[in-house]
């Protein structure tokens, strides 16, 4: 016969078996909160907005999007692994998260056991600037004056470890140059540094550039997603330019705590995809923030994520990158 303390283990966890399916089919009863782990204004945060009003039709509920910035994504994405898996809070976050842990090591959870994928959103390539006062017109005229003067030719990006940064460690080693990275908190201050010359390249997503280069206080000089895109017809990609297999894009994407019912999950994603195929919702993420629009499942999502992270976090490691 089992013992009083075992008897009352498999209780709890017969209840909580019985109570998974209740959960499912009672969700949602009360407002969803959305964590942002970015401060306002980014495109992170522009796309959990642009998602909340649908999401709100197809639930039935209030969406409350919440800014939990700080220490690059970690403190708002650990709110959420630690978050009860009730379905009522949910992460929608930045490629960032794919180097949290080769980054920060003593990270207090764990992104890949404490969350589940729901959704990768989409991305936009990151894409590489200059002032157009500055000579660099193709990433070729970048490798040459870095060669001919190692550590002359300096790039911005929005901090320590991002994959825009990682992009051009990446890109100096396969070229076998030397860059000097400057590390910017936040996109505003390295776009405002690049439009005046004080740094001469800067590397960002095609959502914060391309209104920019729209402007002529930009410069494009390549982008680095597998196809050019339509607002930049004219700018080559790294693979066209001779960088074979040469791929950085900045990309959204939604998690769930683990143990997060799988019906929940599923009726979470089936609202996601209503309120990001909503036309002007869709034209807002391929014209503003020129995204390229995904809507993967869970599963498809996972395996992205995961590449991601096995990509990025070798740099990470190869080059020993720690936050700023």
């Amino acid at each position: 016969m089992p013992s009083i303390g075992r008897r009352a283990a498999l209780g709890t966890l017969a209840a909580a078996a019985l109570a998974r399916p209740a959960l499912a089919q009672s969700w949602p009863s009360g407002p969803i909160r959305i964590v942002v782990p970015f401060p306002p204004g980014g495109s992170t945060d522009a796309v959990a907005r642009l998602a909340a009003p649908g999401l709100q039709q197809a639930l039935g509920v209030p969406i409350v999007v919440e800014n939990r910035g700080g220490a690059a994504g970690s403190i708002g994405t650990g709110t959420v692994a630690r978050a009860e898996p009730d379905g009522n809070t949910w992460l929608l976050t930045f490629d960032s998260h794919a180097v949290l842990e080769a980054l920060l090591p003593s990270l207090n959870f764990s992104p890949d056991k404490d969350l589940v994928p729901v959704m990768h959103i989409g991305g936009a390539p990151y894409v590489l600037g200059t002032a157009p006062s500055k000579p660099y017109r193709t990433i070729a005229d970048v490798v040459a004056a870095a060669k001919a003067q190692p550590d002359s030719v300096s790039f911005g990006s929005t901090g320590n470890g991002t994959v825009g940064h990682l992009a051009m460690t990446l890109l100096a080693q396969r070229a076998g140059v030397r860059l000097t990275h400057i590390a910017y908190r936040g996109g505003g201050p390295a776009v405002t540094d690049a439009v005046a010359g004080n740094v001469d390249l800067i590397i960002g997503s095609a959502a914060v550039l391309n209104p920019q280069f729209a402007g002529g206080r930009l410069r494009p000089v390549v982008q680095m997603g597998s196809e050019r895109l339509p607002g930049l017809p004219d700018t080559p990609t790294m693979q066209q330019s001779g960088f074979d297999g040469f791929l950085a894009e900045a990309w959204w994407a939604v998690f769930a705590p683990a143990r997060t019912p799988a019906p929940v999950i599923a009726r979470f994603h089936e609202a996601l995809v209503a309120a990001f195929r909503d036309p002007k919702v869709n034209e807002t993420m391929t014209t503003s923030q020129q995204a390229r629009v995904v809507l993967s499942t869970p599963e498809e999502a996972k395996r992205f994520v995961d590449n991601e992270v096995a990509t990025w976090g070798k740099v990470v490691r190869d080059n020993a990158i720690r936050p700023d």
